[in-house]
């Protein structure tokens, strides 16, 4: 893909997003504004990441008010502030909160700064890296992730997060996988089979 590709998927994906898209702006400029995370904060990344699979949304929401406020504003307000190359430990400080994965973590990073992080997604994991290696999300293969990711960005001028909802989007419609988010946002991203319309 071309520059011109990667802005015309990207906004394609913005625009299929609709309240997610909206979502993102809004805790985005809260994030880079406020540069900590409130307990609410943190239950609107979960339910943007898993609205299409309510059973885990209700099962990662019930673990993350587990934090007390103090907890998270403290553990967001120490990620937030570290330098910008220190990938692992801002994601590993975020794990310290219960209920917060590599992915969820991933989700607050792209959100706060979009420039250099994107979500830890599996299409945009094949998009670059090819078929994904088992136990795909783990920090270790975020890492990998981000390195490709800013590559590619660099290459075109591009922010982070931008190349990589260009690939998820290119990824979903080659899929036809609009209808298969849930499985994929849980990380189980095989398409479900097509149901046969009988001739009569």
């Amino acid at each position: 893909m071309d520059k011109r590709d990667f802005l015309k998927w990207s906004a394609k994906y913005d625009k299929d997003q609709g309240w997610g898209a909206q979502v993102e702006r809004e805790l985005s400029a809260r994030f880079r504004r406020a540069r900590v995370l409130s307990g609410a904060d943190l239950a609107r990344v979960v339910e943007w990441k898993f609205k299409d699979d309510e059973a885990k949304r209700m099962r990662v929401l019930e673990l993350v008010a587990r934090n007390g406020e103090a907890l998270v504003a403290r553990v967001s307000s120490q990620a937030f502030n570290l330098p910008g190359d220190d990938d692992a430990c801002r994601i590993n400080s975020f794990m310290m909160l219960e209920g917060v994965s590599p992915v969820l973590a991933s989700v607050v990073l792209a959100f706060f700064d979009p420039k250099r992080y994107g979500v830890f997604d599996v299409y945009a994991w094949r998009g670059l890296l090819g078929n994904e290696v088992p136990n795909l999300f783990s920090t270790v293969n975020y890492l990998k992730l981000l390195v490709a990711l800013r590559k590619t960005a660099a290459k075109h001028n591009l922010p982070v997060r931008t190349v990589e909802k260009a690939l998820v989007q290119k990824k979903l419609d080659e899929a036809g996988a609009v209808e298969n988010r849930s499985q994929r946002k849980s990380g189980r991203a095989n398409p479900k089979p097509k149901t046969r319309i009988k001739k009569r």
